[in-house]
């Protein structure tokens, strides 16, 4: 008997990457301030038959403090797990996102992090995003809607 796949991990359930394992996307984008897009995204790439690392939580405890650095942890270890591809989307919305810009720029000075970008024409700072992109990994597509993003890592991992 096959023992089931689990292709969905939502912060703070943990990934451990198996031999066998379907490839892995980690959805890095907004969260603050922005629709949920990590829920329409999870449901494409999963019905892909790809593994989801997802760092909105469902339910996250703002009130708990303890909670911040838990969360940091996770999606510090899920980014940097070898072989996963890094999914950028930035859409419109209250927040400017700086943590995403931030995994961007660092994910962007690693020739080794596989990455595909996007950004919303009305997210705020969709010029920082295609220039920096264009600047470190010319000939990178930054995509400017969130299915033709979910269309390019389907075809970069299936």
């Amino acid at each position: 008997m096959q023992k089931a796949i689990r292709t969905y991990y939502e912060a703070p359930d943990s990934y451990e990457p198996a031999s066998g394992d379907p490839p892995a996307v980690f959805l890095a984008g907004g969260i603050t301030g922005v629709e949920d897009w990590q829920r329409r995204a999870a449901a494409a790439l999963g019905r892909a038959g790809l593994i989801v690392l997802n760092p909105r939580r469902g339910r996250f405890p703002i009130d708990d403090p303890a909670q911040t650095p838990v969360q940091i942890a996770w999606e510090h270890r899920h980014l940097h797990l070898p072989g996963v591809l890094t999914m950028f989307w930035f859409p419109p919305g209250d927040s400017d996102q700086p943590i995403a810009l931030l995994e961007l720029g660092a994910a962007l000075d690693n020739p080794l992090r596989r990455l595909v970008v996007g950004a919303d024409p009305g997210y705020r700072r969709v010029e920082d995003v295609r220039w920096q992109t264009r600047l470190a990994r010319p000939g990178e597509v930054v995509h400017t809607m969130l299915d033709g993003t979910l269309r390019a890592v389907q075809a970069r991992l299936c």
